[in-house]
Parts: C-alpha cells; structure tokens; sequence
C-alpha cells in the first residue's frame, strides 16, 4: 500500500471538490436571479457542473476500485477509522445524489437537459409536477446535507493537520519536491 495518494486520486479529490463549491455557490446565486436570460444561462452551468461532477465521481470510484489505496494512518482508533470512513462514504453518496436529483428536478419540469450545448442528455423521468416537487425537496435538503459533510471533513482534516499532526492532510496535498541546496 501506498504511504499517500497518488497524483491522479488527488486530482480527482480537489476538482470533485472545486466542483462542489461551485455548485454550491452557483446553486445559492441562482435562485436570487431575476433576468430570465441570466437565469437561463447560470441554470445551464450549475446543470453542465453538475453532469461533471456526476461523471468524475463516478470514475474516480472506479479508479479508487482499481487501484491502491494508502494504508491506514498509524494509531488512528477505530472509532475515527470507522466515522471517517462513514463520513466518506456519505460524501461520495451526496456528491452522486445531487447531479441525480437535480436531472430529475430537470426532466420532470419536461425541460431538455443539454452538458454544455455539447450533448443531449435523455430524461430519465416523464414531466410530472408532483415527482418534480419532491425531487426539488430532496436536491435542497441534499445540499445542506452535503454542505455539513463538507464542513466535517475540512474540519476533521484540519484537527488531523493541527492537533493530531499525524500527516492525514498532507496524504492528499501534492507532494513538495525537495530541491538540493534548498532549506528543508
């Protein structure tokens, strides 16, 4: 097993998450939208942001399926083991439920659903107004949900990297290249 995450995992990690920020912060924006024509605009990119983020998260579970993953950070109790590993599995769960729920929000208002004006995207429901307001009730609680897990785990990264100095944040930073000469 590998000590840390490899290049292409932390590639992976830090676009998901730029990705989720965005979205998040595009999603907020666009509900206090008035112009129809700037709606119509920032509604496509939080809907294109959203098919990507659905296809990275998907690939970077096959990637992780497939490939090795570090060891486990030594001393680490099971209980933390156990929440962190809870807390993971619930972030790669909201970041595949949201894109879902809100293609759903999408294809039961009967709209097209266009990734970037690139490709069509097919519905993957009928127009129908009652399914589309609970998708709408699970797409706005999902991203509150999804807004504490991010919160957690920044946290919990930043108790690892403060208080425990165990090294669990710097498993996901690039590594530094230590040039000669140069001040460790």
């Amino acid at each position: 097993m590998p000590p840390r995450w490899g290049a292409v995992s932390q590639l992976f990690h830090w676009t998901c998450a730029a990705l989720v920020v965005a979205l998040g912060s595009i999603g907020l924006y666009m509900t206090e939208l008035t112009s129809p024509v700037s709606k119509i605009r920032i509604y496509a990119l939080h809907k294109s942001l959203g098919i990507t983020l659905l296809a990275l998260v998907l690939l970077r579970l096959l990637w992780r399926w497939t490939h090795s993953v570090p060891e486990p950070v030594p001393g680490l109790s099971r209980p933390l083991r156990l929440a962190a590993g809870g807390v993971h599995g619930a972030l790669y769960a909201m970041m595949i439920a949201m894109p879902l729920t809100g293609w759903l929000i999408n294809s039961t208002s009967g709209y097209p659903l266009q990734w970037f004006k690139l490709i069509n995207l097919p519905s993957i429901a009928a127009k129908n107004e009652h399914l589309n307001g609970i998708a709408k009730q699970l797409h706005e609680f999902g991203f509150w949900f999804l807004a504490l897990l991010v919160l957690g785990h920044v946290a919990a990264a930043l108790y690892h990297h403060v208080f425990l100095q165990d090294g669990t944040l710097n498993r996901m930073l690039p590594a530094r290249r230590h040039r000669p000469g140069a001040m460790p």
